[in-house]
């Protein structure tokens, strides 16, 4: 690729290209900023121009993954079947993809889930936390969750989820086939969102739940 002329903003789109791939060959932290501008042949000035420092650019992926990660969970959910034959099919969907997307791009999903520092440039959207808080909205409305037992709901979801795909990726959990990781997780989802519709109606002493996310989203409201 040396020699290849880059209009604006094409530059900064290939270093970020090229950086995840170098996070699927090595891992998170086996690779340099300089390796990242050889890769598509420019010079690491030239990289700098656009990312201060290699801590720059893992951040700026990992807010473009998270973003990628969201929109890939708001595909599924839509193409799942509609509420009034399995209101917590779409639910499902979006267990399904989170689970299958980490195990497929594990060094990327850590990569996601470990550089959350800092602002991101632009807000994520569509984010994954704000997918699945809208998909236990679409379940309450539709009368498959007491309204009671929506608050903070999303954070016991995820915990389920991120749980059983740490549990797989790091070989803590086997399962013989893709198919039975999507029948686990929809196992998963059913017995959690079974657990939250028995709760009490009483939520004052429930945990309150916040991520960075959550709290970025307050202060825009406030």
């Amino acid at each position: 690729m040396a020699g290849r002329s880059y209009h604006h903003g094409d530059l900064r789109t290939a270093l970020l290209d090229a950086a995840e791939s170098l996070v699927r060959e090595r891992g998170a932290e086996g690779w340099s900023l300089r390796e990242v501008s050889a890769g598509i042949g420019v010079s690491p000035s030239a990289a700098y121009h656009h990312f201060e420092s290699r801590d720059a650019l893992v951040r700026t992926l990992s807010w473009r993954v998270l973003a990628g990660l969201g929109e890939h969970l708001s595909r599924v959910a839509g193409r799942a079947r509609g509420q009034r034959a399995d209101p917590q099919a779409r639910l499902i969907a979006v267990g399904r993809g989170y689970v299958r997307w980490t195990l497929r791009d594990p060094s990327v999903a850590s990569l996601v889930f470990g550089a959350h520092r800092g602002e991101p440039e632009t807000p994520v959207s569509p984010h994954p936390h704000d997918v699945l808080a809208e998909e236990l909205d679409r379940l309450v409305e539709a009368g498959g969750l007491p309204a009671s037992s929506r608050p903070g709901a999303e954070f016991v979801l995820w915990s389920a989820m991120h749980g059983l795909a740490a549990l797989l990726g790091d070989g803590l959990m086997c399962l013989d086939s893709p198919r039975d990781v999507d029948g686990q997780t929809e196992r998963l989802i059913r017995a959690v969102l079974t657990g939250l519709a028995a709760e009490p109606a009483r939520s004052a002493d429930r945990p309150r739940a916040r991520s960075a996310h959550t709290e970025r989203l307050a202060k825009r409201k406030s």
